[in-house]
Parts: structure tokens; sequence; C-alpha cells
């Protein structure tokens, strides 16, 4: 096979991977807010709802976003590997940094499975809505960076970033207090 079919190959599965990604986050922060709002529930629907939910936030972890965590970074560095001068240009290492971060990101929510399951989270389920908006940002970022390359404006990505993530806070905050009256 050439290097441009396997490149096609790799990128094609990095793509797969990264949108099995947001798509495992996005979920198991979902099941995280119910699971924060089944807490607010009599016994004995709240042992049962937060047993359920405890399962299905680590099947969603270990069977979506761990495999999609691996695919994504293998076909990611297989690409390097291929075109290697990336790595030496800022948007490649800024793209690098922000994975790096979404990364940590992704483990960190691991924790948060820890401390549900013992119901020891501090978090409510407001707190679970925001950090659902989190990955948002990372792809936002991701995407422009890996489509504009050496073309993007740090300033305006930046800028737009903030926005974004103003907009995102303002969303929330109009949701939340909506549901409170």
């Amino acid at each position: 096979m050439e290097i441009a079919n396997w490149y096609s190959v790799a990128k094609s599965l990095h793509l797969i991977g990264m949108v099995s990604w947001m798509a495992g986050m996005f979920y198991l922060v979902r099941i995280m807010v119910n699971h924060a709002m089944a807490f607010e529930r009599p016994e004995p629907e709240r042992g049962i709802l937060t047993a359920q939910y405890v399962v299905m936030e680590w099947k969603s972890y270990k069977i979506i976003l761990r495999p999609a965590v691996v695919i994504t970074w293998s076909f990611g560095v297989m690409m390097l590997c291929i075109q290697p001068v990336w790595l030496s240009q800022g948007w490649m290492q800024l793209k690098l940094f922000f994975l790096l971060l979404l990364t940590g990101y992704t483990h960190y929510l691991k924790g948060h499975i820890k401390r549900l399951e013992a119901g020891a989270s501090a978090f409510t389920h407001i707190h679970y809505r925001a950090l659902n908006e989190v990955p948002t940002v990372f792809l936002v970022a991701i995407v422009f960076l890996a489509v504009f390359r050496d073309r993007i404006n740090y300033l305006i990505l930046s800028g737009g970033l903030l926005f974004f993530i103003g907009l995102m806070a303002w969303g929330i905050r109009k949701a939340n207090s909506k549901r409170q009256t």
C-alpha cells in the first residue's frame, strides 16, 4: 500500500477515534448529571438509580472512552510518523497541548466516577452540566487548528474561544435560572 493510502487510513481512524472520544465524554458527563440529580431522590429510588448510574458510567468509560483515546492517539502518532515535519509547526504543538489537556480531562472524569460511586461528590448536577461543555471548547480549538494549520491567527482563535466560553457560561446560567423558577 502506498504511503498516501496509509496516511488516509490513519487519518480516517484518527477521526473515528476522535468522534467516539467526544461522544463518550458527552455521554459520560450526561450520566453524571443524572447521577448527581439521583442523590436528591428519596430512598429506595436513590439507591437503585445511583447503582445503575455507576454501572453506566464505568461502562461508558471503559468501553467507549478508553478505547477511543487509544485509537485517537495511536493513529494520530501514525500520521505524525508519516508527516514528522508537522511536529516543528506551532499549530501542531498547540493541538498536541490541547490533546494532552483533553486526555487529562478524560482521566479527571474517571476520578468523578469514583467519587460518585462512593457517594462523595461535592458537585451538583449544575456543576456536571458545566463540565459537559469542557470537551466542546477543546473540540472547537483542535478542529480549527487542524483545518487552518499554519494559516491560523492565534489572536482570533484565542478571542473566539474566550467568546465561545462566555457564551456557553451565559447559556448554562440562563438554563439553570429557568430550571429553578
